[in-house]
């Protein structure tokens, strides 16, 4: 598969970084943070998004949306990284995925392209625990007339406290852990029986705990199936969080090299010294690997590739790693001040161990990549 952009794509890239840098600007998080927003995001921007088709991308055009693949929403991903875009494009991007993965043809046509036009916000409630575990869900559901009703707990519920339909992960046979017997139900966030407790993170982003307590939901998919239709959903996540997290990556990369070069220690540029040298050059090396293994993930989903699992572990596994990294020497190497809240480079540090533990850590994902290989 070719790791380049076609003409299109690039086109959009550029519209986004435009975008992105003009509208959404890391001083848009830091107001947001301060005046403690009730959503977390700006909704004027969330609807110029909407305006410019992002929130559509992935959509087919039978549905109203663009059908320009994950390639394409990718690209915006990353330039929403290097940004720190805050917005509800990721959380909304999975459930869609949800929906035409499993969903009816009544589902599809009534929900898309409301999704598509901005009118409905998704989330996606899976974790019970601290640590990801896609088949720990032990939330009870039970047939109820036409419809389910769910019952339990779910944790770090990624924008859960502003989507309109939460995709609700839970179980209509086994035990937690088992693949098998999971079901997803679709809850309206305002459905009696939910509660919803905003939390914000260590980056200033958003998530939510939510309490079921006999909500009533309707069926997304085949009533103890809904594994399949979960890891292909979960795996557009990590995708997509990945291209995010190598556009906050290298906007980190570049600022600290570019310190490199003025920042004066003895008369001359620190970044004349050796060590620093090598340092750098380590960081560039990952940062090149990682580009490689996002845009060969993101082109996996596009063609439905038998190796879109493994790819989408890789990618995850290699830029959790890779940003983490860079973001570590990039506050260190900017010094003391590289600790302040004054300066941004400690924003990507916290957003990259945010995005480190969301849809499975490092060690989580070179254990499935192994189970996938056999081993």
């Amino acid at each position: 598969m070719p790791l380049i952009l076609n003409e299109e794509q690039n086109m959009l890239k550029d519209a986004a970084k435009d975008f992105c840098t003009t509208n959404t600007p890391i001083t848009q998080m830091r107001r947001l943070r301060d005046e403690k927003d009730a959503d977390g995001f700006d909704r004027e921007s969330w609807q110029q998004m909407v305006e410019l088709g992002w929130a559509g991308i992935t959509i087919p055009e039978d549905f109203g949306g663009l059908g320009f693949g994950y390639m394409g929403m990718g690209v915006v991903m990353e330039e929403c990284g290097r940004t720190l875009t805050c917005s509800p494009l990721l959380a909304t991007a999975v459930g869609a995925c949800a929906i035409v993965q499993g969903g009816t043809d009544a589902q599809k046509s009534e929900l898309l392209p409301k999704v598509a036009g901005g009118e409905l916000l998704l989330a996606v409630a899976l974790e019970e625990t601290p640590h990801h575990n896609p088949y720990g869900a032990a939330t009870s559901v039970e047939k109820s007339g036409d419809g389910y009703k769910v019952t339990g707990s779910k944790k770090f519920v990624l924008d859960g406290h502003v989507a309109d339909k939460i995709i609700v992960v839970t179980r209509t046979s086994g035990s937690a852990g088992d693949r098998d017997g999971l079901t997803l139900v679709m809850v309206d966030r305002d459905s009696v029986g939910v509660a919803v407790t905003r939390t914000i993170m260590a980056d200033s982003r958003n998530a939510a705990n939510i309490e079921f307590d006999n909500a009533e939901g309707v069926l997304l998919g085949e009533e103890g199936e809904g594994a399949a239709v979960l890891d292909i959903s979960l795996d557009t996540g990590r995708v997509l969080l990945a291209a995010e997290m190598l556009g906050g990556l290298q906007e980190c990369f570049e600022r600290t090299v570019e310190y490199l070069k003025v920042r004066e220690q003895f008369g001359v540029p620190i970044g004349s010294f050796q060590a620093l040298k090598h340092r750098a050059a380590d960081m560039f090396c990952e940062v090149e690997l990682s580009k490689s293994v996002v845009l060969e993930a993101l082109s996996a989903l596009d063609e439905g590739s038998d190796e879109t699992a493994e790819l989408a572990s890789l990618a995850k596994a290699r830029l959790n790693d890779t940003y983490n990294l860079v973001s570590s020497e990039g506050v260190q190497m900017h010094g003391g001040i590289g600790m302040t809240d004054e300066y941004e480079i400690g924003f990507f540090l916290k957003r990259s161990r945010v995005c480190e533990h969301t849809f499975g850590n490092s060690a989580f994902h070179r254990n499935r990549y192994g189970e996938l290989q056999g081993y």
